[in-house]
């Protein structure tokens, strides 16, 4: 199997991709790994080459459908997408990126702990597997990345 193109979309608060991307140079795998812009501050100021705005909504709404273009090229060329929910923040743009996996019928993991397993249950429905550990998401890949 030639390299795998894993999506990393969700959570941008800790240090979760780092944690897989070393696991996974670590077990030797050919995974090429993309995901969103997850600077703040470059992610709000997306649409701002479209002009200024004076409400705060209407510079949103154009930087997340620059955002959103990105999102959308990027999981379509990818053969899986993990999405990571933490604790601390809704990450509604994770819940739209694993229903948009589940529209495109790529395949996806969800990352998250037991105590969001209530409010993702029609999200984890659709995955191929829920990992509560980013060593868990290595181990998949390892496997799936085997000859």
């Amino acid at each position: 199997m030639d390299g795998l193109q894993v999506y990393l979309s969700g959570e941008i608060h800790t240090a979760w991709r780092e944690e897989i991307f070393r696991g996974a140079a670590a077990e030797d795998l050919d995974i090429d790994f993309t995901g969103p812009v997850t600077n703040h501050e470059a992610s709000d100021a997306a649409g701002d080459m479209l002009g200024d705005e004076d409400k705060a909504f209407w510079r949103d709404h154009k930087s997340a459908k620059v955002n959103s273009i990105r999102t959308k090229t990027l999981i379509e060329a990818s053969d899986l997408v993990i999405v990571r929910f933490g604790d601390q923040f809704k990450q509604w743009n994770a819940a739209f990126d694993a229903g948009m996996c589940a529209a495109l019928d790529t395949p996806y993991i969800t990352l998250h702990d037991e105590n969001i397993i209530h409010p993702l249950k029609e999200v984890d429905a659709a995955a191929m597997a829920w990992a509560t550990t980013t060593d868990q998401v290595v181990e998949i890949l390892k496997y799936i990345s085997q000859n």
